[in-house]
């Protein structure tokens, strides 16, 4: 994403910082959701988002029309790419950042339904320790500790 460019260091520790506050204010802006740990790190994000009031199957029995529904994790996560997106370019041409190629972000995401108290904390320990592992993770192309 960044070549040659000798800033970039500069520049990723400036957007990751960004993107973390980004992923804090999805709550301020979507009462529906609460979030849990979470992680920024060099390439992607990793976290935990409490979808609150959403029907497990199905419509919610008590939804009337007019009423704002829960949003979709994917409503929560398409709206984290497009605000750090949108971010990210505009400090391209204010601020001199390398633009990417591409896309900033993967087409998709990685989700799990964490269904137990156990399966939540053995999800935390992960984020948790997840940045000890970066350094010789396969993704580190661009050679950065956490």
């Amino acid at each position: 994403m960044f070549g040659h460019v000798e800033n970039r260091e500069i520049i990723l520790n400036e957007f990751w910082e960004r993107v973390r506050f980004t992923w804090i204010d999805l709550m301020k802006h979507n009462t529906n959701i609460e979030l849990d740990k979470f992680i920024v790190m060099p390439n992607h994000v990793h976290g935990i988002i409490e979808i609150v009031g959403a029907p497990l199957v199905g419509a919610h029995p008590n939804h009337r029309a007019g009423t704002r529904p829960a949003p979709t994790l994917g409503d929560i996560v398409g709206a984290f790419k497009s605000i750090t997106t949108n971010e990210y370019i505009r400090n391209v041409k204010t601020n001199g950042w390398a633009p990417f190629r591409t896309r900033l972000w993967q087409r998709n995401y990685y989700d799990r339904v964490i269904r137990t108290e156990t399966e939540l904390n053995k999800t935390r320990e992960y984020i948790e320790y997840n940045p000890k592992n970066w350094a010789d993770d396969e993704y580190n192309i661009l050679g950065f500790e956490q």
